[in-house]
């Protein structure tokens, strides 16, 4: 059987990789080093014409059952890593190989942490971990192994973004049961239960963290979440406000009320509520549509809050709301990410480097007693914080492959195609 991608090829050099060889015995030049958690299968990282590659070796038929069903999550716009291509017809004995793009300022769990892994950033982890799983049962996708390690994590100011980056075991259905529903956070306890373990054993756990807890910690978390959108409220009728307050609570959690519906129960005068929730990201579609930039959710609430506050301040109450989002990209957000040297952008995403240097100058103006202003702000950030974090994008070299590399890959293409 000849080599054969199939998917949604944006690089044609994908062919010129040395499919021909196992994945852990590619060489150096094709791939680039970036943190990855714990997988059952090889996983490496490729760098094509300035894009990062993650390539995983699986068997044929779960390459495009895999491929599949992140092609139907990204449809349904649910927090994944995204499909690129699935390659059958390697040497005899080799698996086939599943291509994803890297989503770039991601980290494995593991990665997020500094020395030992403290309660706080835990929670946050874990948080993240249920948004996630509500938002993939919403859409009625069953991940049956759900995990900190089936995850990528990606900064969203003080908090976290969950992304599902191993789909092998999921499922789509145009509704997910309870018993699948059930089964997943019960799967998900005993996964977090181990890897909590795992990093007990290793030293990398903070004291203060117990792993049942912390098992026990994900299921409540999920459920109280899972209620919080789709329970029914009895209210009385004069206390119509305990609905926007319900509205307010499901925007603050970052997902968006489609509709509600309202019932009166027989008998009496009360009134059952029912929101419809279809999809989270009510700061995100509000930035977006504001000002163009596609940010994660409590990234596009601090932005968003910044922006008010512009208005306030410019005395723009008054003003159309797109027009004074055109004026605060312009004149605030724009030229607080410029002022930040190149060399140091890619250590964060501009949004996260926008919400940092806003928490920057919050801390010198209380120290100051006054407003120490952006431009202080973004030159003491520079100096004393951001230079001495790590870089949490995929940095890639300027220069190409050597010619001798260049040859080696296309004669290793030419094979491949023969």
């Amino acid at each position: 059987m000849p080599l054969q991608i199939t998917g949604a090829l944006g690089d044609p050099d994908l062919i010129r990789l040395p499919w021909e060889v196992p994945l852990q015995d590619w060489p150096q030049y094709h791939l680039v080093d970036l943190p990855r958690g714990i997988s059952r299968h090889v996983v490496r990282f490729a760098r094509l014409s300035g894009k990062v590659y993650a390539i995983k070796e699986i068997s044929e038929r779960f390459a495009k059952r895999e491929y599949q069903l992140l092609w139907d999550l990204a449809r349904l716009d649910a927090p994944s890593v995204e499909p690129v291509a699935y390659v059958t017809g390697r040497e005899e004995g080799l698996d086939a190989a599943l291509i994803t793009r890297h989503l770039q300022f991601s980290l494995p769990y593991r990665a997020v942490m500094s020395g030992t892994l403290r309660p706080d950033t835990l929670t946050r982890l874990l948080d993240a971990l249920a948004v996630l799983l509500v938002r993939l049962h919403l859409n009625g996708f069953y991940w049956g192994d759900c995990s900190l390690s089936n995850t990528l994590f990606r900064r969203d100011a003080g908090a976290f973004a969950a992304y599902l980056v191993d789909a092998e075991t999921g499922e789509m259905h145009p509704m997910i049961s309870e018993g699948q529903r059930l089964g997943d956070i019960d799967i998900a306890h005993t996964n977090i239960f181990g890897e909590m373990l795992d990093l007990e054993a290793g030293g990398l756990l903070h004291p203060s963290i117990d792993p049942m807890d912390t098992a026990e910690d994900i299921v409540t978390r999920y459920h109280r979440l899972w209620d919080e959108i789709t329970q029914s409220e009895i209210i009385e009728e004069v206390d119509w406000h305990r609905v926007e307050q319900r509205i307010r609570r499901l925007n603050l959690l970052g997902f968006d009320v489609a509709e509600m519906m309202v019932r009166r129960k027989v008998g009496t005068g009360r009134l059952i509520v029912r929101p419809k929730v279809v999809d989270s990201g009510h700061h995100q579609r509000r930035l977006l549509r504001l000002t163009g930039l596609d940010v994660e959710e409590n990234q596009a609430r601090r932005l968003l809050n910044d922006l008010d506050g512009y208005r306030v301040a410019k005395g723009l109450r008054h003003e159309d709301e797109a027009i004074v989002a055109h004026r605060w990209l312009a004149e605030v957000f724009q030229p607080t990410v410029e002022a930040i040297p190149a060399e140091l952008r890619g250590k964060l995403e501009p949004a996260q480097l926008f919400h940092e240097i806003l928490d920057h100058r919050w801390y010198l103006s209380e120290e100051a007693g006054s407003d120490v202003g952006l431009a202080e702000a973004v030159k003491s950030y520079v100096d004393n914080v951001l230079v001495h974090k790590p870089d949490e994008k995929a940095l890639l070299p300027d220069e190409a492959p050597d010619e001798a590399a260049d040859e080696a890959a296309d004669e290793a293409a030419d094979e491949a195609v023969q």
